[in-house]
């Protein structure tokens, strides 16, 4: 079209029409008068994009975050400039360090006044040059479909994380004729025959090799291939910290999850193992526990890694055969892989995989509530394609070790470690899909950091189940404090809201649950409420983890000081 024959559209008109071309369909926000020309656009595009309104910008950029992470395509956000932009940015330092597409567009100050200081001005290429993978700002909005593909492009190529795009004001609002672009197509490097055949010989000399799997960009049928993998050769399997779905835990070859917690059997294999095969995870702190079970920068173990980016490729860790390939298209070419005639290593598996199941077993928790009974009440009841969401916090630790994921995409949680990201998860899973049971974990800290979302959760009628796992502290952070200065409790005790109470304001179905032997039926009820439900477990502040209590580490202390 020659630009006489062009309708004439806001800048607003065409980024709205941009994301529907690219494949948009849900848009999470806050809104803002600094791109209420976008919002008038959403308006005439509301029959094919959803404009979900939260109660603050933290939650409107984790359930973007989620949405990526469910979905595979950049999670889209809206927020207003200053105030807003800083609010989101916990969301774009998740997608950051969990490998996740996403794409933070933030109102922006009216062109002629930026440089001033105007009203909440901030240069967002500085704010988030260190935390997102492209920063930019569109001031011609005749290159908005070039800004918007490119955004596309590098939020979902290599390793995938977020953009962020400025809009000022004034250029949403200024009427344009410009041409749409299609729609992106993402490209992804594949192993090569030679390193095919190098991963073959370095299997068929091994006797104690194992498989670590994390990262972005996994798909069902990624998984599926690993699965097939994992199968003809015999492989032990683990998963990077809360990358835990991207096997399905009841394989034969799953032996558990790398990360906090981690049980001590599955560190010393790592470290006893003569093959790490790492296929999509960086290799980062919390999987290689401190960075201590593989050697920096040349570990003890023979290394294949295999990543997205070849820039993760040697960033710590320097690998015998590194492989620059997408996880897909390496499973794809691994599926296909022929087994070695003799596998050394059936025992060691075997053994593997017994330790992951014994693990599974709760011991005895202090007081009325055992959290471990709950989860594995869970583990046996809920449906296989039930979505979990987490934050962070000691209350996870019981959820990551005693639940079995069953697929990819059923666990949604942040290998950040950020607080508050459990319930905005929730939300986007089940607007993602509604028919699937959606459960959120939140110790009390972490829930009241977005505890405002369960209007969200209300408003769009989102039977999502909140279980709030309160023990009126920090959790975590006293469980070091405990550790390092035994008995000097400062800063770390709570004093929490009626979650109930708190709960049937926003209009949901709530109980507080006080034994364990009265979760099940409870459970029950909320699921059966129609409409999104919250259960509060008190449990004892003695119950540090599942594996200590304060009065262990006291007498510890205690043991060592005399």
């Amino acid at each position: 079209m020659t630009a006489s024959t062009l309708a004439s559209r806001t800048g607003g008109q065409v980024l709205v029409d941009a994301l529907r071309l690219h494949g948009v369909d849900t848009a999470f926000c806050v809104p803002g008068e600094s791109f209420l020309a976008a919002i008038d656009a959403f308006h005439d595009a509301r029959d094919v994009i959803r404009l979900i309104v939260c109660r603050q910008e933290g939650g409107a950029a984790h359930m973007a975050e989620a949405h990526g992470k469910l979905t595979g395509q950049p999670g889209i956000c809206f927020v207003t400039r200053g105030p807003g932009a800083t609010n989101a940015s916990i969301g774009v330092h998740t997608a950051r360090q969990d490998s996740t597409p996403l794409i933070l567009f933030v109102g922006q100050v009216a062109r002629d006044c930026m440089g001033r200081e105007a009203w909440q001005e901030i240069d967002y290429r500085h704010m988030f040059g260190h935390i997102a993978k492209w920063v930019d700002q569109i001031d011609d909005p005749r290159r908005i479909p070039e800004y918007i593909s490119r955004a596309f492009h590098v939020a979902t190529s290599g390793r995938p994380g977020p953009v962020v795009l400025a809009l000022p004001e004034d250029m949403l609002a200024e009427a344009v004729q410009v041409d749409d672009a299609p729609p992106y197509r993402t490209a992804q490097a594949g192993p090569t025959p030679q390193a095919m055949a190098e991963l073959r010989d370095l299997l068929a000399a091994a006797q104690r090799p194992l498989a670590l799997l994390g990262g972005g960009a996994w798909t069902r049928q990624a998984s599926e291939d690993v699965a097939a993998f994992a199968h003809a050769h015999g492989l032990p399997v683990a998963c990077a910290f809360r990358r835990q779905d991207l096997l399905d835990n009841r394989h034969d070859c799953y032996v558990g999850e790398a990360g906090l917690g981690m049980d001590p059997r599955l560190a010393d294999r790592i470290r006893q193992a003569d093959l790490i095969l790492a296929i999509g995870p960086r290799m980062g702190e919390t999987t290689t526990n401190g960075y201590a079970l593989l050697d920096v920068p040349r570990p003890r173990q023979k290394l294949v890694h295999v990543h997205a980016d070849p820039e993760e490729l040697g960033r710590v860790y320097q690998a015998d055969l590194p492989i620059n390939a997408g996880v897909a298209a390496f499973a794809r070419e691994a599926a296909r892989l022929e087994a070695p005639a003799v596998r050394r290593w059936a025992a060691w598996t075997e053994s593997a995989r017994a330790d992951y199941l014994d693990n599974l077993r709760p011991g005895p928790m202090p007081g009325g509530m055992d959290l471990g009974a709950v989860v594995a009440h869970l583990r046996e009841t809920l449906p296989p394609d039930s979505i979990i969401t987490n934050g962070a916090g000691n209350y996870t630790l019981w959820v990551q070790r005693f639940y079995q994921y069953r697929g990819v995409r059923t666990q949604l949680a942040p290998t950040s470690g950020t607080m508050g990201y459990g319930l905005p998860a929730a939300v986007a899973a089940k607007l993602r899909h509604p028919e699937r049971t959606v459960v959120c974990f939140a110790g009390d800290g972490c829930f009241l950091m977005n505890g405002q979302e369960l209007a969200t959760a209300a408003h769009y009628k989102l039977n999502i189940i909140v279980i709030v796992v309160n023990n009126a502290m920090y959790g975590s952070i006293r469980m070091h404090q405990e550790r390092h200065y035994p008995g000097r409790v400062c800063a770390t005790d709570l004093t929490n809201p009626d979650f109930v109470a708190l709960a049937r304001a926003y209009g949901l179905h709530a109980e507080r649950v006080e034994r364990t032997g009265d979760f099940a039926a409870a459970f029950d009820r909320a699921a059966k409420a129609g409409r999104p439900a919250l259960l509060e477990l008190p449990v004892s502040q003695d119950a540090l983890s599942p594996r200590t209590t304060i009065a262990a580490l006291r007498a510890s202390a205690a043991k060592k000081g005399g």
